[in-house]
């Protein structure tokens, strides 16, 4: 090789702009997200355990005892609000795996190399989406199995995607609390606010079939938005999905706009958040 083929290659890197930096740099975070969970299978079981366990309980357990507006079978309705329930309850598991990087001086390490100060937030957040993807095709399998028999084609395609549109505004919400919250404990007791949160929503009952001023606030929750969504897509008859008011009456558009919103307000917070942690 001669001195200018040395010289050229070295001036190479400099060519390159930031955009391909933090690229680089978001991908070296979704590496090390599958890493840890290629050596650390625990969490995945974890993390489908708990939601597979649901869909059994709520499905033949309670499931003879809940009503569907219109009547019908109660499965068709259930499993596509199950689907939300994971969807919104991944944001503890966000938060726990953020604030145990915090607590154990990764995220300080990561903030004292020359990378990009997005990059931590934006890998964790397509780390969790992917690990999403593999919630909810094994949730949907568990659903086959007993009997859930969706539409399929676009229909099909549409709700998987507004699942997962879901869950990309709610990691935002996971990363900003677990770079508040002091330690790994505090981040598992989240769950007293994502449990009321799935609650008060259409997963389970319809808004309709709640007192009047419970069935408001659950009409209008964000999760009821995608749940009524994607009952609709999977073929669920409307008048088992939509109720009276305007937001159960266009779930799907609210059910693209509320993402964006949650998007809007708490990824910009997450990100100034890790800016001003200290070093």
């Amino acid at each position: 090789m001669t001195a200018v083929d040395t010289a050229v290659d070295l001036t190479v890197p400099a060519t390159r702009g930031r955009l391909y930096w933090a690229l680089a740099d978001v991908w070296n975070i979704v590496r090390r997200g599958i890493t840890h969970y290629q050596r650390q299978p625990i969490n995945i079981a974890w993390q489908l355990g708990f939601p597979i366990l649901s869909v059994l309980l709520y499905g033949y357990v309670f499931g003879s005892a809940m009503k569907v507006p219109g009547g019908g079978d109660y499965t068709p309705y259930l499993m596509p609000g199950m689907f939300v329930m994971t969807m919104a309850f991944g944001f503890i598991n966000t938060a726990t795996l953020v604030v145990y990087d915090s607590t154990k001086g990764v995220i300080d390490r990561f903030r004292s190399m020359p990378m990009a100060s997005s990059a931590v937030v934006a890998g964790r957040g397509i780390t969790d989406l992917l690990a999403a993807c593999a919630e909810l095709a094994i949730m949907m399998l568990t659903a086959f199995a007993m009997g859930w028999r969706p539409d399929g084609g676009l229909g099909f395609l549409g709700a998987f995607g507004l699942l997962l549109w879901l869950r990309f505004a709610l990691i935002w919400i996971g990363v900003w609390l677990g770079l508040l919250v002091p330690n790994p404990e505090a981040a598992g007791g989240l769950f007293a606010v994502a449990f009321p949160l799935t609650m008060i929503s259409s997963i389970f009952v319809a808004p309709q079939l709640m007192p009047d001023w419970l069935g408001w606030v659950a009409a209008w929750n964000p999760i009821s938005s995608t749940a009524a969504a994607t009952r609709e897509l999977f073929g669920v008859p409307r008048e088992a999905v939509a109720g009276d008011s305007w937001v159960e009456q266009h779930a799907l558009l609210m059910a693209g706009v509320w993402p964006v919103i949650l998007t809007a307000i708490f990824l910009p917070l997450a990100v100034r958040r890790f800016q001003k942690l200290s070093r």
